[in-house]
């Protein structure tokens, strides 16, 4: 229980710069006198503001336009906290748990572009899986640039992790290799990183969908996820990203990055409205709210609409 009250109020500070975009224009709103249709369309201008996007802030509110008419809602505090719920319901269809018991070793993929913090998610995702129980081996699929193999040997130093692969060898023969060092050494999960790539690089994308099918054949039904990196600071941009590598790669996950050092973390309601109608949104496994090795933890929603409204 202590864990969990620390790492919801982790979350809430980490989601400060967009709780105070959003609350600032929240709080006035709902300290007016009269819930009317102004207050709504006020209250769904301060949702755009916060990066929510403009069809997810519309359907929040007439979700919560429907229900302030159906409850009889009269009080700013009551309409907050159904406003609350409904984004909490909006995020819902977000919430997967990673299960990697279902293979043995546990192959993830792991991409997404520059800078987005992959290297820096793997370590500390590393770091969660042993908290669980798992032991880990890493594998250096970033092989265009040097620092990153680097960063992702000190991370694996930091952990106490295996670190395979080299500088120039190829993406998809050192995710193969990684995964046959960890049957013959009876590791659990394989955490593979990939170079950074931006979604119009058609031949950097296809290289990655033969490290996907190189994982394949090195193990039948590898790899078991395929986690797309998002930083939160590039707001609606997430959306196109996401959907260029789901087209690629078939995406079972996502990880949200940097919400500490950005005002658009709610960008996560876009997330959860993006997908096609009558489709479960591609699974927010992740979100990181700081730069510590802890800072990493599976996304519930309850808890991301309890730290965003306040």
């Amino acid at each position: 229980m202590v864990a969990a009250t620390s790492w919801a109020a982790r979350l809430k500070a980490g989601l400060t710069r967009t709780r105070e975009v959003l609350n600032t224009d929240i709080g006035e709103l709902l300290s007016r006198p009269a819930i009317d249709e102004t207050l709504f369309e006020e209250l769904e201008t301060a949702l755009i503001s916060a990066d929510c996007g403009v069809d997810a802030a519309r359907v929040l509110i007439d979700r919560l336009r429907a229900r302030a008419r159906r409850e009889r809602i009269s009080s700013g505090a009551a309409l907050k906290q159904a406003l609350k719920d409904e984004v909490r319901a909006l995020l819902a269809p977000l919430e997967r748990t990673l299960e990697p018991t279902r293979a043995r070793p546990f192959v993830i993929v792991i991409s997404g572009v520059n800078g987005s913090g992959k290297t820096t998610s793997i370590g500390k995702l590393a770091k969660w899986l042993q908290l669980q129980g798992r032991s880990v081996l890493l594998a250096a699929g970033d092989t265009f640039r040097a620092a990153a193999r680097e960063q992702l040997t000190a991370w694996g130093e930091r952990n106490g992790v295996a670190v395979i692969g080299g500088q120039g060898s190829d993406p998809g023969s050192v995710v193969f290799d990684a995964i046959g060092a960890a049957v013959a050494r009876n590791i659990d999960v394989v955490i593979a990183d990939t170079a950074g790539r931006l979604p119009t690089q058609l031949h950097l994308m296809e290289e990655i969908t033969k490290v996907r099918r190189v994982a394949a054949k090195a193990l039948p039904g590898a790899p078991h996820e395929v986690l797309l990196v998002l930083d939160a600071n590039t707001g609606q941009n997430t959306l196109a990203q996401l959907k260029a590598f789901d087209a690629a790669l078939g995406l079972t996950g996502l990880v949200l990055t940097k919400l500490d050092g950005t005002a658009k973390g709610g960008v996560v309601c876009a997330i959860a409205y993006s997908a096609d109608p009558g489709k479960r949104p591609i699974p927010l496994l992740f979100v990181g709210v700081g730069e510590g090795i802890d800072d990493l933890r599976p996304f519930v929603a309850a808890e991301f609409a309890n730290a965003l409204i306040d």
